[in-house]
This record gives C-alpha cells, sequence and structure tokens, in this order.
C-alpha cells in the first residue's frame, strides 16, 4: 500500500526526466488527474492520456523538454499525509518570484496559485513546481 501517491507522481516524473524519457506511467486517480491538469495548462508537461493497463487506470503524462533539458527544474511536495499545509487566499506561496506554480487543492477543485488568488480562495498546498 502506498501511503503518499501524490509524492510517488512527483518522484516517477523527477526519475522519468532525469532518464531523458518521453512519457511516464502513473496510477490514476482524480487528484492526479487534477495536478496533470495544471501541469499541462501552465505548459509543464505536453500532454496527458488516460488509458487502461491490465485493467487499471493509468495516466500518460507526455514530458516536455526545450533545448535539451527538462522545462520542470524542480517539483516538490509541500503537503504531507503527516503534515498538512493551509495556506489562505493571502498566504498562497509565490514561487521562484512568479516564475513558478504551486499547486493548490481547494473546495472548488485543484488549481494553480494564480488561479486562486483571482478566485479569491486558498486551500491546501499540494506541490509547488519550478
Amino acid at each position: 500500500m502506498m501511503t503518499d501517491p501524490i509524492a510517488d507522481m512527483l518522484t516517477r516524473i523527477r526519475n522519468a526526466q532525469r532518464a531523458d524519457k518521453v512519457s511516464v506511467v502513473i496510477p490514476a486517480s482524480r487528484t492526479k488527474r487534477g495536478i496533470s491538469d495544471v501541469l499541462r495548462d501552465e505548459g509543464y508537461i505536453e500532454r496527458y492520456e488516460e488509458r487502461t493497463l491490465d485493467d487499471k487506470p493509468v495516466l500518460e503524462l507526455f514530458l516536455k523538454y526545450y533545448a535539451g533539458r527538462p522545462v520542470i527544474e524542480n517539483i516538490q511536495r509541500v503537503s504531507k499525509p503527516g503534515c498538512r499545509r493551509y495556506k489562505g487566499k493571502d498566504g498562497l506561496p509565490s514561487v521562484a518570484g512568479g516564475l513558478g506554480v504551486a499547486i493548490i487543492s481547494t473546495s472548488q477543485g485543484i488549481m494553480s496559485d494564480r488561479v486562486a488568488r483571482q478566485t479569491g480562495i486558498g486551500g491546501e498546498v499540494l506541490c509547488v513546481v519550478s
């Protein structure tokens, strides 16, 4: 049994990019789908596809590279199962001086820190990407 599936997803992305893989396959869930949507919308991955592998739903994320280097330089888990990190709308982190993105789980779904600020809501800071 996996204790932290989101951390596993981020580690799979990190490892795949270090190995210069074109895509990475991860077990699917609604939360991972939301994180993948934000990564795609912010330009960190090309796209993702939902498939079935051995009768289990999986997501295949197609990674993005620029000039031979991965677009995602840093991807870290912030809120962990043992220590949840919640921020209000005024306390949302600014990643890399606004060049990165924090992925927030809110009552209205998973969104980037920019969208959460515009909407005027806070939530659980899942991870930061730069």
